[in-house]
């Protein structure tokens, strides 16, 4: 790994602060920024998006797709976790904080507000930004590919009657173009040109070679979202602090447990650590491009659910990075 990459936390840290700072400072060119958007997907964070996941798309040899499907237990982790296990242990653990342990900090209805952005984070696990943790751990990136669609034709389906279910309510506005529009721009057109891209090159070597040139812009993507993602909200973070320490609490209790059993899970299962770490980190890691619209769309852009949901991309770096870090060093020990 570069120095680059090997210190990617403190570039994340710094990127923070600098988020926070500009949108201060900046604050007009943020609003230009938010407003750049087609059915709610950010056309600006789009295109770094496609940074992140475009070294990695380059990397997947179709011709191995395939024999992804003699691995089953990983799928099967993957999906049992995100759609079984994690949606309900998010809201349950909302429940607790807000209902209970915090009742006396925070007023019933910003609680039920904090509660619903929670179990919007809950239901929508990650589909972009696991490409880039899957590159942190050296997972294989056609498995990776396969989880992460069939995550996604499972989310079509599957995250309204979840998040209707768990909100109480029978009728839920879920801003579908988002969701299609964010699987085809994060998923499907790279895809297709990381295709494009190794019939091009047409020699491994060549393909190597290319991908090596390119990996940069990875990190360099995910640095320059989070500066976007800070400088958006770092008037809320920096007003409310008390209550952003609060909503993170269930936030870091659900990530490290739901990663401890995907992981474990895999351990047991004897899944190669290729497969095993990135189909625990995609439980792990949420999407929260469209657990953000979501909230917006049904409560307001001022909502608590809305706040929640931001604590989670604030929360989830810092956590994945850890994360990623552990499945590295305990690479050793599966088979």
């Amino acid at each position: 790994m570069s120095i680059f990459e090997r210190f990617l936390t403190l570039w994340v840290a710094l990127a923070m602060v600098a988020g926070i700072a500009l949108g201060h400072l900046l604050p007009g060119l943020f609003a230009a920024v938010a407003a750049a958007e087609v059915a709610r997907v950010n056309l600006v964070v789009a295109v770094l998006i496609w940074a992140m996941v475009y070294p990695m798309m380059v990397g997947v040899d179709p011709g191995a797709l395939k024999n992804v499907v003699r691995q089953p237990r990983g799928l099967a982790i993957t999906l049992a976790v995100n759609w079984l296990v994690k949606p309900f242990t998010m809201a349950a653990l909302a429940v607790l904080f807000f209902e209970h342990v915090f009742a006396d900090l925070i007023a019933p209805e910003d609680a039920r507000q904090y509660i619903a952005g929670l179990i919007l984070l809950g239901a929508a696990p990650c589909t972009a930004m696991v490409f880039v943790w899957s590159q942190l751990t050296r997972g294989d990136e056609g498995y990776t590919l396969l989880q992460v669609s069939v995550n996604d034709v499972v989310m079509v389906f599957a995250f309204a009657p979840i998040v209707a279910f768990l909100l109480g309510v029978t009728d839920i506005a879920v801003p579908w173009q988002t969701l299609l529009l964010s699987v085809v721009l994060f998923v499907a057109l790279p895809f297709a040109a990381g295709i494009a891209t190794r019939y091009r090159l047409g020699s491994e070597a060549r393909i190597g070679a290319f991908r090596d040139r390119i990996k940069p812009w990875s990190v360099v993507g995910l640095i320059a979202t989070v500066v976007i993602l800070f400088g958006l909200q770092g008037s809320v973070i920096l007003d409310r602090p008390l209550v952003i320490g609060l909503i993170a609490v269930p936030i870091l209790i659900q990530s490290y447990g739901i990663f401890a059993l995907a992981y474990a899970a895999a351990y047991a299962l004897k899944v190669p650590h290729r497969i095993a770490a990135p189909c625990a980190l995609i439980g792990t890691s949420n999407f929260f491009e469209l657990a953000v619209a979501v909230a917006i769309s049904l409560f307001g852009l001022n909502s608590g659910a809305a706040l929640a949901t931001v604590v989670g991309v604030l929360v989830e770096v810092p956590v994945m990075l850890s994360l990623v870090a552990f499945a590295n060093r305990t690479r050793a020990r599966f088979a």
